[in-house]
Formats: structure tokens, sequence, C-alpha cells
């Protein structure tokens, strides 16, 4: 398997493992999202960062000299996870992922237009745009059934767009420091540690209920240690090997795995709309694992000196 194809096939495991996020999170209903999310970046970010100790310490030279991008990506990671919960707490599971899922490739494809100059794939257009289309579809069945006011249903849609961007943003990040020659275990633990820090005084505030069954403690273990930690360490894997708009677009299959556990596991219904919306999602994913050729030329133009790979 080639280098791209090892790197999508890492971030379509991180996309089933984020996609099971928002379903665990019903299982600590006394526990806002910003504790949720705090706890689950907050203390994922805090890990990214103590398994790359060795990396961060070779490093070091080289994260000084990109301070200003580690600081920015700090920070996305930081907003990223209190935007995205809220978001599923205000509009449903279904809802706030797609919407902050949906709108990260865009975001991904104009940063790396506007800062790169980079020209997108018409291979990658076309799957963005289905993608899209069909979180879109996925998006109206559910918001058609929501059960929040139409306030609440604005503002989860506000906040996934806000969780989509900063998304795109620290991706990008992490894939610019690598290219400038940090490792990838010294990019991630940088960016995430440190978004990890800021997150740190948001779950002393809100995470009480978090300790307060074990049942919440556990799904704050869980989040932390499975989707957060694994997921990101998989994820920095992936970007190393291919675009932040690629990866970006993979991740649409996380809208669609959240939406079927949604369904199965959470009990909210799906409609033939929605079904549809899955399945187009479904195409979008197909079009990049039959387009080797385009993935490939988007890797090689951003091929990784040999002594970051690791």
């Amino acid at each position: 398997m080639n280098r791209a194809a090892t790197g999508a096939a890492a971030i379509l495991v991180t996309s089933f493992l984020w996609g099971t996020t928002g379903t665990a999170a019903t299982f600590a209903p006394d526990a806002g999202p910003l504790a949720i999310g705090a706890a689950a970046l907050g203390i994922g970010g805090l890990l990214q960062a103590a398994i790359a100790v060795a990396a961060l310490r070779r490093s070091v030279s080289r994260l000084r000299a990109n301070a200003g991008l580690v600081a920015v990506g700090a920070l996305a990671v930081a907003i990223y996870p209190l935007a995205f919960y809220s978001s599923m707490h205000l509009g449903g599971v279904a809802i706030g992922t797609v919407v902050s899922l949906a709108s990260a490739p865009l975001a991904s494809g104009l940063l790396e237009r506007l800062l790169e100059r980079r020209a997108l794939s018409r291979w990658w257009m076309l799957a963005a745009l289905l993608g899209i289309a069909g979180s879109a579809l996925l998006c109206t069945s559910r918001a058609g059934e929501a059960s929040a006011s139409a306030p609440g249903t604005i503002a989860s849609i506000a906040l996934g767009l806000v969780a989509g961007i900063t998304y795109a943003v620290y991706s990008w990040i992490v894939h610019r420091l690598m290219q400038q020659g940090v490792g990838r275990a010294a990019s991630m633990g940088a960016a995430f540690g440190a978004g990890g820090t800021l997150l740190v005084p948001v779950l002393v505030v809100t995470g009480a209920p978090l300790v307060a069954s074990p049942s919440s403690f556990a799904v704050a273990a869980y989040m932390a240690i499975i989707p957060m930690f694994a997921g990101y360490f998989l994820f920095g894997f992936g970007l190393a090997r291919v675009r932040p708009s690629t990866a970006t677009t993979l991740t649409l299959a996380e809208p669609a795995v959240a939406a079927v556990l949604a369904v199965l596991v959470v009990g909210e219904r799906l409609s033939v709309l929605g079904w549809a919306g899955l399945s187009v999602i479904g195409a979008a994913l197909v079009v990049l694992a039959i387009a080797p050729a385009n993935v490939e030329a988007e890797g090689r133009a951003a091929l990784v000196p040999p002594a970051v790979r690791a």
C-alpha cells in the first residue's frame, strides 16, 4: 500500500472513532458540552504531548521558529471541541456533526488556495461537493425533525461552522509544521498539547459532573483516550501522507457514522432523505478511493522530508 493510500486508510479509521463521540456524550447527560469538549480534547491533547516529549525536545528550535503557527493551531484546537459539542447539544448529534464536518473541506480547500496558492484538483472538488451535498441532505432531514427551537437550531449551525473552520485551521497548521521540517509527533504534540493546556481551566470550571458518577467518568475516559488520543494519533499519521484538503474530505465519513449510531443507539430517526444523504457521502468517499492517481499527485506535491515522516 502506498503512502497516500496508507494515510487515507488511517484517516478513515480516525473518522469512525470520531463518529462515536456524539453518541458517547449522550451517556453523560448531566455533563454540559463544554465539560465534554474540554475533557475529550483537553486530556487527549495533553496525552499527545506526553508521548511526544522526546520529539518536542528535538524540534525545539524549529518550533520556536514557527511559534506563530503553533499558537494559532493551539487556539483552533481549544475552540474546536467547545464549538463542536455545543453544536451537537443544541441541534442534536446528527445536525451538529454534519454541519461541523461538512464545512471543514471547504474551509480547508480555501486555506490551501489562499495561503499556498495551490490549485484544487477536480477529483477533490467533485468529492467535496458530493460530500457536502450528502451532508446537506442529512442535515435537512434531521432539521425537519429537530425538537430544538429555531434559535437553538440556528445557534447549532453557527457553532458547527465555527467548529468546521477551526478543524480545517489546525489540520492545515499541523501539516504546514511538517512541511517546515517539524516531525509528525512534535507537530501534533505542540499544537494539541498547547491546545489541551488552554482547555484545562474550562475543564476545572465545568468538569464536576464528569466525576459525579462512574458512567460519566467512563464517558470522559473513553472520549479522551480512544477518539481523541488514538484518533488524533492516526490523524497525524494520515496528515503526513495526504493533503489537509484530502484529509478533511475523507473525514466526511464521520457524520455518516455519527448519524447511523444516532439512529441505532440513541434512537434518533432518519428519514428517506437522510439515508439518501448517507449514500451520497458514501459516493464521495468512493470518488477518492477510485482516483488514486489524483490522491498520489496531491501527496507527491506535498512530500514531507524523510526525516519527519516518523
